[in-house]
């Protein structure tokens, strides 16, 4: 079966892509622009990708080898209704759906038990901790991951296998397509007000997601926010609890992430709580999760107020008081959304330097705030301001590493965003 993949070189259908190869598929795939990753997927064996998406690069693949199902990312319809790809396949009669209802094909065809990991944050984090662990005891599962790991690729088909372990997004009312075996619940926090016009809906969504689990694990104060109780089937863990801290890993938040999946390994393997607990503490962390870029230059996909908060967290207690952030927005949307919160996130750093958001499936009724702009919503604007992708900034940056500084970049990620600018400006 020919399977083509539009939006490849993102984080959700690049792994996924990587999984049907390795499932023997035959696939092919377009971007709209060139990345890293992109060549990537070139190196790994999948040769037939095209950077461009006006329609002639899938007709000519089609005229050669026939596309049983064209996959395609949620935002790619959002963008462009009348996408090129997607008018072709209409009138050619190929089936069409989204990423996830292709996963659920491929984890009832192999009989997979599905882990499944939900969550506003910590959920990419928490998917690469459960991966790491369970092969650190012998488990073999198939994956996807939303971000590059050093112990694996981002997706991984093991044909032998008993689990699949799943990021799933609540995007698009994504996760709903799936029954998991067992589901993690990271952290929940209202996002996506393009998709839930209110925190009700959105909360609603993961009661949802829950009801279809097999069993379950969260913290109690999501389980109290969405009213969910204990039960044979919904295991709820004391965020507060002490036993937290026996994982050895910097940062609350990803001694937090630890321990959901060490209580969770612990129900599906047996394993005692305290051997897994040891184990976690060197899990060797992943890609754009404070990942340190040089010396005291770290890039983290933190995007929401509740993500942000963790990562501010983690770069405290490197570097206390001596924090510089540099902050790209992801979304205009969503910039929007979280007025309110931007006004004491950054308290508390050194230096803010905002650079422009990272602009998709945005709403065109919205003004677009600009690093000016969205520098007049904090407390503290004198401590603060707007900033370019330029040599202007890097000479700053470089100037802060010198002074000792722990620079904190929040970036959106993707092509000509401020994570792929760092990689090229401060590469290793």
């Amino acid at each position: 079966m020919h399977i083509y993949f539009a939006g490849i070189g993102g984080t959700g259908i690049g792994p996924l892509a990587l999984i049907a190869k390795q499932a023997d598929y035959e696939v092919s795939g377009s971007d709209k622009q060139p990345s890293q990753y992109v060549e990537y997927l070139k190196k790994q064996g999948i040769a037939n990708i095209s950077v461009g998406q006006d329609g002639a690069s899938i007709a000519s693949l089609h005229n050669i080898k026939p596309i049983d199902w064209f996959v395609y990312s949620s935002a790619l319809p959002k963008e462009n209704a009348n996408h090129p790809e997607l008018v072709f396949c209409d009138q050619n009669g190929i089936k069409h759906t989204k990423r996830d209802e292709f996963l659920q094909e491929i984890i009832e065809k192999n009989s997979l038990k599905l882990i499944a990991i939900a969550g506003t944050h910590g959920k990419t984090t928490t998917t690469a901790m459960t991966v790491w662990l369970m092969k650190q005891l012998g488990v073999e599962p198939s994956y996807s991951v939303g971000a590059k790991i050093s112990f694996g690729e981002m997706g991984h088909f093991e044909p032998k296998g008993e689990y699949f372990v799943y990021e799933c997004d609540e995007f698009d009312r994504n996760f709903l397509t799936f029954h998991p075996y067992i589901s993690l619940i990271s952290g929940v926090a209202y996002d996506h007000p393009d998709i839930y016009p209110t925190t009700d809906d959105y909360n609603s969504a993961f009661k949802e997601f829950i009801g279809q689990s097999d069993s379950c694990i969260m913290w109690d104060d999501d389980a109290a926010r969405l009213r969910v109780n204990q039960s044979d089937n919904c295991s709820i863990i004391q965020k507060d609890d002490p036993a937290v801290s026996k994982v050895l890993l910097t940062g609350l938040v990803n001694r937090q992430n630890a321990w959901l999946v060490v209580q969770a390994v612990h129900q599906l393997t047996g394993h005692p709580i305290d051997e897994l607990a040891k184990k976690m503490a060197e899990f060797p962390g992943l890609s754009r999760r404070f990942e340190q870029i040089t010396p005291k230059l770290y890039s983290d996909y933190a995007h929401t107020p509740e993500k942000i908060v963790g990562a501010l967290q983690t770069a405290s207690e490197v570097a206390g008081k001596n924090v510089v952030v540099v902050y790209e927005g992801l979304h205009n949307t969503r910039q929007h959304a979280i007025k309110d919160a931007l006004l004491h996130l950054f308290d508390d750093v050194k230096k803010l330097y905002i650079v422009p958001s990272y602009l998709a499936r945005e709403d065109p009724n919205l003004s677009l705030l600009s690093p000016a702009d969205l520098v007049q919503l904090t407390s503290r604007p004198e401590k603060a301001e707007p900033a370019k992708l330029d040599q202007q900034l890097a000479i700053k940056i470089k100037n802060h590493l010198d002074r000792d500084d722990l620079v904190l970049c929040l970036t959106a990620g993707g092509g000509n965003s401020l994570d792929e600018w760092l990689r090229n400006e401060f590469h290793r």
